[in-house]
């Protein structure tokens, strides 16, 4: 028997500490291309990645922390560490849980990011990187993420300033048809750009370092083009509707930039404000600035704090029931070594017995070999019923010295026995054989009462 090993180690770079070029440094090789050489590197076992405009995250399974922290530095060499958020096991557990659920993105609720982990995984998948281990922990963040958007209002209005942008411009044109553009690719403009992506027929990303714009549209893929702001004046008169959202000093777009635009609508998130106010006095153009947009967010901003408090809740519950799930497994686990090796011996043993009896005596009947079968097969279940329950009892309290003891007295073809893991995951280790996997003969040969201890819940 195989007994599987391993824990979980993370790391991201977010908004919530690094700037955009961090994250375009994480995001330099890209998703799949980070899980194809991260399950490469000896010691790692399965590896999985998350790029999106604000985020850029990886984790391994590997046979110890060390090993998983040594193979994911390579992929933030050229991040601050300050940037760099490291995560244990079990934070990364929790972690992959709030970020499905959308409360480590920029807008709290936001739906894209659920969709970008499923595509995450499925990038995985197809890499052959994804295993028991990760299985269980992207399913299950994956599952609550959907149930926070269905059971709370934790995604209901918009509270961004570049979701509310994308509720106006919805109201004024049909979006479908439209071509947008969006200039400056910062925290705000990414924003914008990802709700407009949604929605609009075609979107162009304008900025001062046309690298920057790239990298946006690369990652909101589809009918996404990125432009300098030399091309300003030719993308304009193209766009039907044009949202800003600059870090400059001084204007962006003036009345005449817009003069032979025809009908467009502008709307200006800059602080100061991107676009001459001389613009809103051309009959074929709308401005809508920030004061007209903040009490579009203002109003859900609160539903969504209230939601995030349930949604928090929601994460402890299933966080708890993700834990007890992967000990109950490592408990099958090593309940499944303990019983095959005592059925191995078992086996053995009793067919010495039965050639010895029988070189002295008349051959056994059929029924007579049963008997002597089902007495192994008695003592068998009645001396690891205890043991069995003893196992199931250490997996919750975290007793691994106990499971390790018993897997060297059951299990004597293991050459290492798993130790108690180092870097505070509460002896969480991944599942690998269960009671069910296994072999068909193993479990036919069982008592009754020893599957109904090994199935008991």
């Amino acid at each position: 028997m195989t007994i599987g090993r391993g824990v979980i180690t993370g790391v991201s770079v977010s908004h919530q500490r690094a700037d955009l070029d961090a994250i375009e440094a994480a995001s330099a090789t890209g998703q799949s291309a980070v899980v194809r050489s991260l399950l490469a590197t000896p010691g790692v076992t399965e590896a999985f990645a998350l790029q999106t405009c604000n985020r850029a995250e990886a984790y391994v399974v590997a046979d110890a922390p060390e090993t998983g922290r040594a193979a994911l530095s390579e992929v933030v060499t050229d991040v601050s560490a300050d940037a760099v958020r490291s995560l244990t096991h079990e934070e990364s557990l929790r972690h992959l849980m709030r970020v499905a659920c959308g409360l480590e993105s920029l807008v709290v609720g936001e739906d894209q990011i659920l969709g970008q982990l499923r595509d995450a995984y499925l990038d995985a998948r197809e890499a052959g990187a994804v295993g028991p281990m990760l299985e269980d922990a992207l399913m299950k963040a994956v599952h609550v993420g959907e149930r926070a958007r269905s059971e709370t209002a934790i995604n209901e209005g918009a509270v961004s300033l570049g979701s509310a942008a994308v509720r106006v411009a919805r109201g004024e044109l049909d979006l479908g048809d439209a071509t947008a553009l969006v200039v400056g690719a910062g925290e705000m403009g990414t924003l914008a750009a990802r709700a407009l992506a949604e929605e609009a027929g075609r979107l162009l990303v304008a900025n001062r370092t046309v690298d920057r714009a790239e990298y946006v549209a690369r990652a909101l893929g589809g009918e996404t083009a990125a432009l300098d702001l030399a091309a300003l004046p030719v993308a304009v008169d193209e766009a039907d509707v044009v949202v800003t959202a600059t870090g400059a000093d001084s204007h962006v777009l003036d009345a005449d930039a817009l003069s032979n635009a025809g009908e467009t609508l502008v709307i200006d998130l800059a602080q100061p404000r991107d676009v001459d106010p001389l613009a809103d006095g051309l009959s074929h153009v709308t401005v809508y600035d920030l004061d007209a947009l903040q009490s579009v967010t203002d109003r859900t901003a609160s539903r969504r704090e209230d939601a995030a408090r349930e949604v928090e809740a929601m994460i402890d519950r299933e966080f708890e029931r993700l834990l007890s799930q992967y000990k109950r497994k490592r408990a099958d686990e090593v309940i499944a070594a303990m019983y095959e090796g005592a059925e191995a011996i078992k086996g053995r043993e009793v067919g010495r017995a039965l050639s010895r009896l029988e070189a002295t005596d008349d051959a056994f009947t059929d029924e007579q070999r049963e008997v002597v079968e089902s007495l192994a097969d008695a003592l068998v279940g009645q001396i690891l019923a205890s043991p069995t329950k003893s196992l199931r009892d250490a997996a919750e309290k975290d007793d691994w010295s106990t499971i390790n003891t018993a897997l060297q007295l059951f299990d004597p073809h293991n050459e290492r026995p798993v130790g108690a893991p180092d870097d505070g995951t509460s002896g969480t280790v991944p599942d690998a054989v269960s009671i069910d996997d296994l072999p068909e003969p193993l479990r036919e040969e069982m008592p009754t009462a020893v599957l109904e201890q090994l199935s008991d819940d």
